[in-house]
């Protein structure tokens, strides 16, 4: 008799998934798909924006730049249908040929159901997540001070509690917590490294919980590094420096809890990654650095004691050891190939996510490669392949909830594509919905 996996679906509430590692608890899965990919079930045309969908309750929120406004939608999650958007105008301007878009992904509260969106131009709004109802909103600029930033603002919010933290990077206002049910400001942690594209998260020092916020802005001469903050004071416990002497340089890859005590921080502009471990007096040391292991924005992902990412702008993944900053392996898979229009496309994973899901990992490229995979601290193995499209700039990480893979293609025809891991049989034959308008 054949025995199959107990069915496991989750909510997908932010853009490092429902822990903030990018691990998902969902089983039962099927990635067991040919090198054109799982069935899709639906696709949405979206415009222009970096930051990737979120998901609770089978209604799924993104945020994109569609001419001078920027709109937030929610669509049914199952069948991609509008259920409700909202839209403001924006400045769009350009920094170093790269058009200002949303990077800054919307966070949903299981709890409350409020879903928040950090637009470019520094826009916080809280809806309800039901109806799209404008339950409060901040303009941040104005209400805590401009702050330097290549390409407007960029990190994500945070839920935590009955807080909503939010990096702020102003000079009178490094990073602030709100009330998430009614935006009123509960504390602020003054520092004067300023706003990044990094996002904060939660981890563990000395049992307690800790805030890690990876800041540095757009000045001269670079500063940046890494907050450890009490999330209940505000108190600002440790400011670790780690930033290039580049000008151009950001730090934009969110930090990495490693189990407790310990955070591995990455860049991509000559310090590349370090592992820091916290003392009895909340004081970070360096244990170990590889200037290899540098990440520009895609966050690594943590994982049975190593460490998996991606190393420059090439697409070269590496797995260190976290315990002893060992080199494990590294693979750049310039020798698989992947069937595209009638010709074997070799596989460039450049600026390419991890996520992990029933026991495996998922392996999304820049360009639109899909990688099914088997990761140890041994090496890795191909489960399964595909060519989903061929396009650049597919920065966002992929998203997954009951069932379904959520994937933004962001050039050359950008849409928001849903695709069936399910396993299960389609309710009606393989016939796909069609493509879902802007306007």
């Amino acid at each position: 008799m054949a025995v199959t996996s107990p069915v496991v679906s989750e909510d997908w509430p932010h853009f490092l998934g429902p822990s903030l590692d990018l691990h998902s608890s969902e089983t039962g899965l099927n990635f067991g798909f040919d090198e054109s990919g799982p069935p899709i079930l639906w696709e949405s045309e979206r415009g222009k924006g970096h930051s990737g969908p979120v998901i609770v309750d089978d209604r799924l929120v993104f945020i994109h730049q569609v001419d001078q406004e920027e709109e937030i939608r929610c669509v049914d999650a199952v069948t991609g249908k509008i259920k409700w958007n909202y839209s403001y105008a924006v400045d769009v301007a350009q920094s170093y040929g790269i058009v200002d878009t949303p990077r800054s992904s919307p966070v949903i509260d299981p709890e409350t159901k409020l879903v928040y969106t950090l637009g470019n131009d520094g826009d916080l709004i809280c809806f309800k997540l039901e109806t799209g109802e404008v339950v409060w909103s901040k303009d941040i600029p104005v209400e805590f001070g401009p702050s330097p930033l290549f390409f407007g603002y960029g990190s994500c919010p945070l839920v935590y509690h009955e807080k909503l933290i939010v990096h702020v990077g102003a000079n009178e206002a490094c990073v602030v917590a709100l009330n998430k049910r009614d935006g009123e400001l509960i504390w602020t942690a003054n520092h004067k490294w300023n706003g990044s594209y990094a996002s904060p998260v939660i981890g563990e020092v000395n049992g307690q919980d800790r805030l890690f916020v990876f800041a540095g802005g757009m000045v001269k001469p670079p500063h940046g590094g890494l907050l450890c903050i009490s999330p209940d004071s505000g108190e600002i416990n440790d400011a670790f420096s780690w930033r290039s002497d580049n000008f151009a340089s950001v730090n934009a890859a969110t930090a990495v809890p490693c189990g407790p005590n310990r955070v591995f921080l990455t860049e991509d502009y000559g310090k590349g990654g370090v592992m820091l471990e916290y003392g009895p007096d909340f004081k970070a040391r360096m244990i170990w650095t590889s200037p290899e292991f540098g990440c520009q924005f895609q966050t690594p992902i943590y994982h049975d004691g190593v460490v998996y990412g991606f190393g420059g702008n090439g697409g070269l993944m590496v797995a260190f050891d976290v315990a002893t900053g060992r080199a494990l392996w590294n693979e750049a898979f310039y020798q698989t190939t992947v069937p595209w229009k009638g010709r074997d496309i070799p596989i460039s994973l450049g600026h390419a996510h991890l996520i992990h899901v029933d026991g495996n990992f998922l392996c999304l490229s820049e360009n639109g490669a899909l990688l099914h995979m088997r990761l140890d601290a041994s090496g890795f193995q191909i489960l399964s392949k595909a060519r989903l499209f061929y396009a650049p700039e597919t920065w966002a990480p992929p998203a997954i909830s009951n069932g379904r893979l959520f994937i933004n293609q962001n050039e050359m025809g950008s849409r928001l594509i849903c695709y069936d891991v399910s396993g299960k049989e389609p309710a009606e034959p393989s016939a796909n919905q069609p493509l879902v308008e802007l306007r």
